[in-house]
């Protein structure tokens, strides 16, 4: 089982949560998939394309739940990403996370998550 990570917004979700499905965010529905991120990608993911941001929350979720709708394909650096084709439906979360953003301007990130 591997686990790997959705980063989005907290609305976006609860939006999710309304209809059963999450389709993404807008730059996933532009890409055409949903972009997850690994433990050791999730980092400079959150950095990179979240910097900054307010009222994000991080899911959890095995891939070995939606393996037929899952691709890993390269991305950032040549690595190999998650990337998931369809809609999501949200009963798939394993765990739902606060990305809090800290007075220093970084997110902070569940202790429990790295160890």
């Amino acid at each position: 089982m591997t686990l790997v990570y959705k980063v989005c917004q907290n609305q976006e979700w609860e939006e999710a949560n309304q209809t059963g499905f999450y389709l993404g965010s807008k730059v996933d529905i532009e890409d055409g998939f949903i972009h997850l991120s690994t433990i050791d990608q999730l980092k400079v993911t959150v950095s990179k394309h979240f910097a900054l941001q307010k009222n994000l929350i991080l899911i959890e979720f095995e891939t070995d739940k939606f393996e037929n709708e899952i691709k890993w394909e390269k991305s950032r650096g040549g690595d190999l990403f998650p990337h998931f084709y369809g809609k999501m439906d949200v009963q798939l979360a394993k765990s739902i996370y606060n990305l809090e953003l800290g007075s220093d301007g970084f997110h902070k990130f569940p202790e429990n998550l790295f160890s």
